[in-house]
């Protein structure tokens, strides 16, 4: 395994390297509390925190950190209505810092991500100052059409099993390239620079995290 976390090391410098070139800073973290640390370092407290479903930014321990010190935090799951939903988004779009992962992350230093209604990968093009994402290197691919297949096989399944989600690679563990009203493959968004020079912020963590 001590041969793993140095390749791992050693792909996570390039991938650095290459988001450097994108304008989006990155930061390498060997475990899940060394990530939580640094993520707190970057926001002050006092700042306005929301989130995106990610099992990542839970698994890692960052989710009970923020609810533990002295943030703002915007909870879309708190809506009861869609009117309150909507509500909710708005102020998600103003936040000082967003918080996600990212489905798969190209050697290159682009971000993949698909999404069902768009709000996670909204929010990661355009609105909150600042985007916070946390990737293990289980996350790490090839290139952009290796992400895309990562996330129909590895990614999208095991979530809409987690969602309860009536989709056919719900029911068979493989993408049926669907068009079900519970599909949460509808947007496909790839982030290959950052028009603000770093908004975007990742953390790569030499551990695995989320599918």
């Amino acid at each position: 395994m001590s041969f793993v976390k140095q390749s791992n090391r050693n792909a996570a410098d390039t991938i650095i390297r290459k988001l450097a070139k994108r304008n989006i800073d990155g930061f390498f973290c060997e475990t899940c509390a060394d990530a939580v640390h640094k993520a707190l370092e970057l926001m002050p407290q006092g700042s306005v925190l929301s989130w995106g479903g990610s099992m990542s930014i839970n698994e890692c321990g960052l989710m009970d950190a923020v609810q533990k010190r002295s943030y703002t935090l915007i909870d879309r799951n708190a809506a009861s209505t869609p009117q309150e939903k909507r509500e909710l988004f708005s102020r998600t779009v103003m936040a000082d810092y967003y918080l996600m992962s990212t489905n798969a992350i190209t050697m290159e230093g682009e971000l993949v991500n698909i999404d069902g209604f768009g709000n996670r990968v909204s929010c990661l093009c355009a609105g909150p100052e600042h985007v916070l994402v946390i990737a293990g290197m289980n996350k790490v691919v090839g290139n952009v059409q290796a992400g895309i297949d990562r996330i129909r096989t590895k990614a999208a399944p095991p979530n809409t099993t987690r969602l309860n989600k009536d989709t056919p690679c719900a029911k068979t563990g493989v993408c049926g390239n669907c068009f079900s009203p519970d599909c949460i493959c509808s947007q496909i968004v790839v982030t290959r620079r950052s028009g603000i020079p770093g908004r975007i912020k990742v953390i790569l963590v030499n551990e695995d995290l989320g599918f």
